[in-house]
């Protein structure tokens, strides 16, 4: 016997109206709720940070006069304070900014890999930098330097076989490279391990900033700062994670209204004093 086929239920058309109305209201309201979820993370944490409450910072701790330690174990410097303002500005008090110290090459791997919010370090601005990270605009240029207590050493030149230290991932590094061929680079950690090296004979000459040479010629009198190459075309900035614009436009508005209200420039003058100022970071009038 062939069976019966089972009768099709036809639900009236205004039932059908009904329940396709209840399923559509049940799918906009998950979209609906998980919108509102999002919007309300975003809220909480507007900027993107790891702890939405704290910023977690990683720099260094022997850059002076840009960033270094404390004898109570903090850190200070001309960096410091203009990201604790810029921070200040944010609507973050002093305690809730957590700086954590590293090597140089380990500060924009460690922002790009989510271990910090930012990095702030003097860090120079570069194309290849920005392959990885973000960079705010920037807040300070100056000069590389070379520091060395031979006579012989004046210009470029003057290095072609000789051993030069860098610290590693630095510009100066990255500049070295390029210009002083013939020159055998011997890189360190650090300023401070690569001065000691210079003291005892490891190296002959130490490229680094204009402003740290000036310090570790005043604490070494045998030191003297042979070479100085101008490095305004890649500006010191904050370092952030890639693709968080959120922060980064935080950072900017109040970098720009920390030059503009003149705290730029007492900060320089305090840190910097003798040294040239550029007209971009100067209140405009």
């Amino acid at each position: 016997m062939t069976p019966a086929a089972s009768p099709k239920i036809s639900l009236p058309a205004r039932l059908r109206t009904a329940a396709l109305a209840v399923t559509l209201a049940l799918s906009g309201g998950l979209v609906l709720s998980g919108n509102v979820a999002t919007s309300a993370l975003a809220a909480e944490n507007p900027y993107g940070l790891i702890d939405p409450q704290t910023i977690s910072v990683g720099t260094m701790g022997d850059a002076k006069p840009y960033t270094f330690t404390t004898v109570d174990g903090g850190f200070t410097g001309f960096d410091i304070e203009l990201f604790l303002d810029v921070a200040k500005r944010m609507g973050f008090t002093k305690d809730q900014v957590i700086f954590t110290g590293q090597e140089f090459s380990a500060l924009m791997p460690s922002v790009a890999n989510g271990r910090f919010d930012v990095a702030v370090a003097a860090i120079g601005t570069t194309d290849k930098r920005k392959q990885t990270v973000d960079f705010s605009d920037g807040y300070l240029a100056g000069y590389l330097s070379v520091v060395t207590p031979e006579a012989a050493i004046t210009d470029a030149a003057s290095l072609k076989g000789k051993r030069l230290g860098v610290v590693q991932g630095t510009l100066q590094e990255i500049y070295a490279e390029k210009t002083f061929t013939g020159t055998d680079l011997v890189k360190f950690p650090d300023n401070n391990s690569a001065i000691s090296g210079l003291n005892n004979g490891t190296v002959d000459a130490h490229f680094l900033d204009y402003e740290a040479a000036k310090d570790y010629t005043t604490r070494y009198p045998t030191l003297k700062v042979a070479i100085n190459i101008p490095s305004f075309d890649a500006p010191a900035g904050f370092v952030i994670r890639k693709g968080n614009d959120a922060l980064r436009t935080a950072f900017n508005k109040a970098l720009h209204e920390a030059m503009q209200d003149g705290t730029w420039k007492t900060l320089y003058e305090k840190w910097f004093p003798g040294s040239p100022m550029p007209d971009a970071y100067l209140p405009k009038k």
